[in-house]
């Protein structure tokens, strides 16, 4: 056992380098040169590249609300159907109007056909708006689902 341990010891002090040694400064260097250091190598930065890969660091949970200003689209046709509450319903010659407020504060008219920035108005009756809204799920089998934004509050899908 006593020979085990003193082979590893002799096998770790081999293993080690030793550290070299450094050579005395020269007679004939001058005081100016021997104070002068080589400079240390540029640091390299780091820099992402996404390359069509989205950011790690950008919380999901925020995006729902940059959609509309990263968009740039203005009016109704840049509103999502969730964001959308119905405030009033006003009988015209044509039909219904219905008056819907965004998430901006904004109050908008939308008539029956108007184009939202994920669906369609299909109709507006008295009591609110029915609304085709586009599903972007790849693996649903349904491309379309019907919402109903009622007048006083109450929402339903289809």
């Amino acid at each position: 056992m006593r020979s085990l341990l003193l082979s590893c010891v002799v096998l770790l002090f081999t293993a080690v380098p030793a550290a070299p040694q450094a050579a005395p400064p020269s007679p004939q260097a001058t005081a100016p040169e021997a104070a002068a250091s080589p400079a240390p190598p540029p640091v390299e930065t780091f820099t992402y590249n996404p390359e069509g890969r989205r950011d790690p660091f950008v919380s999901l949970i925020s995006r729902g609300s940059e959609r509309h200003g990263a968009q740039g689209i203005e009016g109704i046709a840049g509103l999502a159907v969730d964001d959308l509450s119905v405030r009033g319903i006003v009988s015209s010659r044509g039909g219904y109007v219905a008056m819907v407020q965004g998430p901006d504060g904004k109050t908008y008219l939308v008539r029956q056909n108007d184009r939202l920035l994920d669906g369609t108005v299909k109709a507006v009756t008295p009591q609110g708006l029915v609304i085709l809204q586009d599903v972007n799920d790849p693996l649903s089998l349904v491309k379309q689902k019907e919402v109903r934004k009622m007048l006083h509050g109450n929402e339903e899908g289809k």
